[in-house]
């Protein structure tokens, strides 16, 4: 599931978009009305989750022009405004839900599996490592010859951002700066722990280990 999210608060942004990536979803970020009008006419996504207090083209704006424009993708606002009024307004825009901060990450998870329900979108995109390998970035499952592994949270992590940079070679401070961000990051030890495992269910020869400087996946 591809989202396109607009929200002018970097920290705000990063803390969505780190939650949603958890959950499996691909995740496009804007921070003005403009980028993301130009995202939203140049790609296709299934969900938009849009502030509206934002630079240039505010979200209730943003909505209604695709909306004329017969773009009918779901779409979620997450905002401050929390009048009667600006709950009128932005549904009458086009919105699908409405959802008045502060809120919880866990909030957003429901809203966004209650929108997958309502439009059959669906859940699972496989990713493809070989004819036999397949991982399952939403319910974090290994499919190999023997069957289905189920690995940990961490261990998906690790393996979908190696995923999302084939050849590049990655070093152990690379992962703990992109997937424990805002957490103590373990030791050297543990994330080769996690390394292992993952080469364990998906095979050695997919991640090369170069000695002193980090590993890369082929």
């Amino acid at each position: 599931m591809k989202i396109l999210l607009l929200e002018d608060d970097v920290l705000l942004n990063e803390l969505i978009s780190e939650h949603l990536e958890e959950e499996g979803y691909t995740v496009e970020i804007c921070f003005d009305g403009y980028e993301a009008q130009d995202k939203a006419y140049t790609n296709k996504y299934d969900l938009f989750v849009l502030d509206v207090n934002v630079p240039n083209l505010n979200g209730f704006e943003f909505l209604k022009d695709l909306r004329a424009n017969k773009n009918n993708t779901p779409a979620i606002f997450v905002t401050s405004l929390h009048t009667s009024k600006d709950l009128q307004d932005g549904f009458d825009s086009g919105a699908d839900d409405y959802i008045k901060k502060p809120f919880e990450l866990e909030e957003l998870s429901l809203r966004i599996n209650n929108i997958k329900r309502l439009y059959k979108i669906e859940n699972t995109k496989l990713i493809k490592i070989s004819d036999e390998i397949s991982f399952d970035p939403i319910s974090n499952d290994i499919t190999n010859v023997d069957g289905v592994i189920h690995i940990s949270k961490k261990e998906a992590m690790v393996l979908s951002y190696f995923l999302k940079n084939i050849n590049k070679v990655i070093s152990i401070n690379e992962l703990c700066a992109n997937i424990w961000e805002y957490d103590s990051c373990p030791t050297d030890a543990t994330v080769r722990t996690y390394i292992k495992n993952i080469r364990n269910n998906i095979g050695e020869e997919f991640i090369t280990n170069l000695k002193g400087v980090g590993y890369r996946f082929n």
